[in-house]
């Protein structure tokens, strides 16, 4: 794993390229739905979930139903890397550095725009993530994918579910990622945890998200969004 940096220095950068500052908005309430069970966030059982999927309705955020009808989005992907670890399964995180056109600063999930090159979404996913982080394809178990889902900066993103398995070596690539961190998957698939907050925006609107606070971390927007997916995938 990368050292851990300070986060205040970043946090300036960025809020001074966004229009406002989620940390600092209001939590209106939790989602509070219960946790998913222990039993559940094994690779075992997360394998056979893949290969057969239930029936389950994904949840469609503010941001992703304004984007959704909207004509040629950009083809993206990321990886959301499932780390087996001794005390149970982590998903590994990083923080964008500040000066970055597109969700500067912010945490999120290895990944990037789709190349003329890719021969699928998988094939993106696990591109970016070698080269964001350093993790090799030969060390992911792909399960499969999760619903697309529209970001507010006109990307049509595909989540990619992966099982990474130690030993293997991090490198953050200095352009793209400020940090490497990892959250264990009992935290994230808890309701309790998911915050629901709102601000109200210059021009008069109110934005809604989802956030999930971890240690010094905030995970939000489409990040903290694609976790509840994930989440209600698990529960289903």
């Amino acid at each position: 794993m990368e050292p851990r940096r300070p986060c205040r220095q970043l946090k300036e950068l960025v809020l001074s390229k966004l229009i406002f500052d989620p940390e600092a908005s209001p939590v209106e309430g939790l989602a509070g739905e219960p946790a998913v069970a222990p039993e559940r966030l094994s690779v075992e059982w997360l394998r056979a979930r893949f290969a057969n999927p239930p029936l389950w309705p994904h949840e469609k955020t503010e941001e992703y139903r304004l984007r959704e009808g909207m004509p040629s989005p950009i083809p993206a992907a990321v990886l959301m890397p499932l780390v087996v670890r001794e005390g149970g399964l982590t998903l590994l995180l990083t923080q964008r550095t500040a000066h970055l056109h597109d969700h500067a600063g912010q945490v999120s999930l290895p990944g990037g725009r789709m190349d003329p090159d890719d021969i699928s979404s998988i094939a993106t996913a696990l591109r970016e993530t070698e080269e964001e982080v350093g993790l090799a394809q030969r060390h992911i178990e792909v399960l499969g994918t999760m619903p697309d889902y529209f970001t507010g900066t006109g990307f049509r993103v595909t989540p990619v579910v992966g099982i990474a398995r130690p030993p293997f070596e991090l490198r953050a690539d200095p352009f793209e990622v400020a940090e490497i961190f990892e959250v264990p998957l009992s935290f994230l698939m808890n309701g309790m945890h998911h915050q629901r907050r709102s601000v109200q925006l210059p021009n008069g609107s109110r934005r809604s998200f989802y956030a999930i606070p971890y240690d010094r971390f905030f995970i939000w927007g489409a990040t903290a969004a694609m976790v509840r997916n994930l989440f209600h995938f698990l529960r289903a």
